[in-house]
């Protein structure tokens, strides 16, 4: 998934909700109620290549996918969906059943409700809303800690190869390394990676 969507602390926000149904006129419904609950329905859609269409060309806040009985189609329309879909999927049952349910979520979901119900429709948006947010800031602290991993990896790379070629320790490489840095305006860690891929491209040293 994308990072096109961010919800505020209490997921109320007016959202641009996108509506996947196959029965045109239960999605009018639909629809409606969405519109009652002060959200934008940004595109009415009836089949898998229209919804990913529209996901693709209006990037919604959030999906609704209309669920009628047939398990498996239809947990293959929700995985088709959130694989275009940047902000929460949502499912909406004609009936309760918990064993599809944790199969969509599996797919792709991040709640559900039950048709023709206002309520549950809100509280289902609600709960989207805040795992999407939980999932997206838990998604940014495990990128950064990778970017900060692979910053201090390239850093160490760049001191192992200052240490070899000018006999110096490491602390004597990191300030060659900073002094550098300084001098020229850069970070640290742009300059290590100077010293790192143009070391690279250096020919080996005859033994």
């Amino acid at each position: 998934m994308g990072e096109g969507w961010v919800g505020d602390e209490n997921g109320q926000r007016a959202l641009r909700i996108l509506l996947a149904d196959q029965d045109p006129g239960a999605l009018r419904i639909t629809a409606q109620q969405v519109r009652e609950l002060g959200h934008t329905p940004t595109e009415i859609a009836v089949s898998v290549s229209e919804a990913a269409e529209s996901i693709a060309r209006d990037d919604p806040d959030l999906t609704i996918v209309v669920i009628y009985g047939d398990d498996e189609p239809a947990l293959d329309l929700i995985e088709e969906i959130d694989a275009f879909s940047s902000g929460p999927v949502i499912a909406l049952l004609d009936r309760e059943d918990s064993q599809f349910v944790a199969q969509a979520a599996e797919r792709g979901i991040f709640a559900y409700a039950r048709q023709q119900t206002a309520d549950s429709i809100q509280s289902a948006i609600e709960i989207a809303t805040r795992r999407w947010r939980e999932q997206h800031e838990l998604t940014e602290q495990v990128e950064r800690l990778e970017n900060a991993l692979e910053r201090r990896a390239v850093i160490e790379r760049a001191k192992g190869i200052l240490m070899e070629r000018h006999g110096v320790d490491d602390r004597t490489a990191f300030v060659l390394l900073r002094d550098h840095a300084r001098r020229h305006g850069r970070s640290v860690v742009d300059v290590a990676r100077s010293v790192d891929e143009g070391h690279a491209l250096l020919p080996k040293e005859p033994r």
